[in-house]
C-alpha cells in the first residue's frame, strides 16, 4: 500500500468507529476485507488510526470536522503532509471548501474532553498542559523483568538475541523500555519463557512500593489479567490470591503464572480466605492515566460513567478493608489522573473508617515516562 492508500484505509476505519463500532472491531473488519495489506501496512494503518484518536479534538479542528476524513486530514496538516490527499490511485481526494479547518484553540489543543478539562486542570495544576501534551503521543512499551528467573542484564541480552532492543528505565528497578522491534516481543523466547512480562513502568513502581515480605497472605482484589498479581509474586514468597468481579478477565492468569514459575490461587469468594496481611485494590477507574494506550476510552468517558465509577470505588474500598487483618495494609491504586478518584477517595475512606491511617502515597503522571498512576497505602490499627 502507498502512504496515501493507508490514509484512505484509516479514514474508512475511523468512519466506522464514529458510526458506533468499537475501534478494535473496525480494525479487524477492515483487515479481514483487505487481504492485500501486508503486516507493515496493517501496523502503519493502526498507528495512524490511534494517532487520530489520541488527537481527535485538535485533528478535527485542523481537518474541518469530526469525520474519518477530517481526523486524518487534520493529522496530515499537523505534520505537513496534506499533499498526500491528491486523489491519485487509492489516495483520498484533494481538500476542498468542505475541508476548511482552523488552528486549534487553547482547549482544543489539549485533546481532552471539554467537560473534564476543569477537573484535569484542578487535579494536575501547572503540569496540566505538559501532561496532556504527553498523552497525545504513543506510549512507550515496557516490560517487567522477572527477577525470579533473570536480572536486567540477562533480560536485555535475551531480548537482543532476538533483535529486540531494550534499556533500563529509572521509574522502576525491574523496568525495561523496548526501543526497537516491540512488535516481536510476544512471540519472543524471552517472553514465552517468562523472563519478561508486559507491564507499564508506573504499574511496576506501584508494586515496588508495597510492603511485601515472605510469608504474607495477599489478595489482589481487582486482578484483571493478573499483571500486578505476578509482579507481587516476583517480589516475595507470598500466599497469593486473585479475585475479580468478572472472573473471565483472569482466564489467562493460571497459564501466565506457570510461565512465570509462581503460584496464585483464584478465588470467587475472597471473604472466605480472609483475613489478609495486605489487600491490593487496583480499582476500576476512568483510565485517564493510560489514555495514550486507550484513546477510545478518553472520548467514551461521560459524567454519568465517572459518577458510577466513583461509587464503585467507594464500595470496593469498604469491602476490601473488612478483609484486612488488624495491623495489615490496604493499598488503593488507580490508573487515573483525577483527584476525585485518587486523593478524594482516600480522604473519604479515612474519614469514614476509624482505626486506619495513611502510610504512603504515590502520584505519577506520564511526565515520569510511564502511565499516570496513583497509590495510597493505608494501615489498619492493631485494636
Amino acid at each position: 500500500m502507498t502512504p496515501s492508500a493507508r490514509l484512505s484505509a484509516a479514514i474508512e476505519i475511523l468512519d466506522r468507529h464514529l458510526a458506533g463500532s468499537p475501534i478494535e472491531r473496525a480494525l479487524t473488519n477492515w483487515g479481514r476485507a483487505s487481504r492485500f495489506a501486508g503486516s507493515g501496512d496493517r501496523a502503519a494503518v493502526r498507528d495512524l488510526v490511534f494517532d487520530a484518536l489520541r488527537r481527535r479534538r485538535s485533528a478535527a479542528a485542523r481537518g474541518g470536522g469530526l469525520t474519518g476524513r477530517g481526523l486524518v486530514l487534520g493529522i496530515c496538516r499537523e505534520v505537513g503532509q496534506e499533499l498526500l490527499f491528491d486523489g491519485v490511485g487509492h489516495a483520498p481526494p484533494p481538500p476542498g471548501k468542505a475541508d476548511t479547518g482552523h488552528e486549534p484553540d487553547a482547549d482544543e489543543s489539549l485533546d481532552a474532553p471539554d467537560w473534564l478539562l476543569g477537573e484535569l486542570r484542578q487535579s494536575l495544576g501547572p503540569d496540566c498542559p505538559a501532561v496532556l501534551a504527553a498523552m497525545r503521543q504513543r506510549a512507550p512499551v515496557f516490560v517487567r523483568v522477572n527477577t525470579g528467573k533473570t536480572d536486567l542484564s540477562g533480560a536485555i541480552a535475551a531480548l537482543a538475541a532476538e533483535g529486540i532492543a531494550a534499556r533500563p528505565h529509572p521509574l522502576a528497578q525491574t523496568a525495561l523500555e523496548i526501543t526497537e522491534n516491540a512488535r516481536r516481543l510476544q512471540n519472543s523466547g524471552a517472553y514465552q519463557s517468562g523472563l519478561v512480562e508486559l507491564q507499564d513502568a508506573a504499574s511496576q513502581a506501584v508494586i515496588l512500593a508495597l510492603p511485601l515480605t515472605d510469608g504474607m497472605r495477599v489478595l489482589d482484589h481487582c486482578a484483571g489479567g493478573g499483571g500486578k498479581t505476578l509482579a507481587m509474586a516476583a517480589r516475595a514468597r507470598l500466599d497469593l490470591f486473585a479475585h475479580d468481579i468478572a472472573p473471565r478477565r483472569m482466564t489467562d492468569l493460571p497459564q501466565r503464572a506457570r510461565r512465570a514459575g509462581v503460584e496464585v490461587s483464584l478465588t470467587a469468594t475472597p471473604e472466605a480466605e480472609a483475613p489478609f496481611d495486605l489487600v491490593l485494590v487496583d480499582a476500576p477507574c476512568s483510565g485517564s492515566g493510560s489514555w495514550r494506550r486507550d484513546p477510545e476510552g478518553k472520548w467514551a468517558l461521560t459524567p454519568d460513567r465517572l459518577a458510577t465509577l466513583l461509587s464503585e470505588q467507594g464500595s470496593i474500598l469498604k469491602r476490601a478493608a473488612a478483609m484486612v487483618r488488624p495491623g495489615g495494609w490496604l493499598a488503593y491504586a488507580t490508573c487515573s489522573l483525577l483527584r476525585s478518584e485518587n486523593t478524594q477517595q482516600r480522604e473519604t475512606f479515612l474519614a469514614a473508617h476509624q482505626g486506619w491511617q495513611l502510610e504512603q502515597e504515590l502520584a505519577l503522571t506520564p511526565l515520569s515516562g510511564g502511565d499516570g498512576f496513583f497509590l495510597a497505602i493505608m494501615r489498619r490499627s492493631n485494636d
